[in-house]
């Protein structure tokens, strides 16, 4: 009397993680298409910066001489470069949900594998402080005097200090959790190896 009602229940439960497994690989197919548009607009970032590079350099050489061309280059580049922090960061976005989510990314320099989510973070936090300051140093080249730069950079400097606060505290909790993860292992911490002199 039993057997039939049990059967229908593991089949039951079988449907039910099979239809679980098909939601979490949809997901993941969410998150490909994530980092593919993450990509796409680095890529494109990247392009467009080159080609103002080429449009602003063109534009200098055929005036050269002229009063304000070489401040009106430095502003161009200026601000070539926080497009390129931008795109950067779009791209460590990338990379790194590639490699939270669906494997590691082969072929990349080693400060760029990504193996928490603090790793990502702690990159991104760094992009972003210099993009930030890069951009305050475009508006301050472009200063004509007046008190509206120092409100400008108060605000910047609040922004970068509460950046390299909350920078601080990630990493010391991160350490934190690394240590813990080892002593619940059996594992204690590293000590560096003393050399033993005969």
């Amino acid at each position: 009397m039993l057997e039939p009602v049990s059967q229908p229940r593991s089949s039951t439960r079988r449907v039910r993680a099979f239809t679980l497994q098909r939601a979490f690989g949809f997901s993941r197919l969410i998150v490909e298409l994530g980092v593919l548009s993450s990509f796409a607009f680095s890529l494109a970032l990247f392009v467009a910066a080159i080609v103002q590079a080429y449009l602003s350099i063109t534009e200098a050489f055929g005036h050269l001489g002229e009063e304000g061309m070489t401040k009106h280059l430095l502003i161009a580049a200026v601000e070539q470069t926080d497009t390129l922090l931008v795109a950067m960061a779009l791209l460590l976005i990338s990379l790194g949900m590639q490699s939270l989510f669906i494997g590691d990314v082969k072929n990349v320099p080693d400060w760029l594998h990504i193996r928490t989510f603090e790793d990502l973070k702690q990159k991104l936090l760094g992009v972003v402080v210099t993009a930030i300051a890069v951009d305050f140093f475009s508006v301050a080249l472009e200063w004509k005097g007046g008190s509206d730069v120092l409100i400008y950079g108060a605000a910047v400097a609040a922004v970068i200090l509460s950046i390299g606060t909350y920078s601080v505290i990630l990493s010391r909790q991160s350490a934190k959790c690394d240590g813990s993860t080892e002593h619940a292992a059996g594992q204690p911490p590293t000590a560096p190896l003393k050399e033993i002199s005969e």
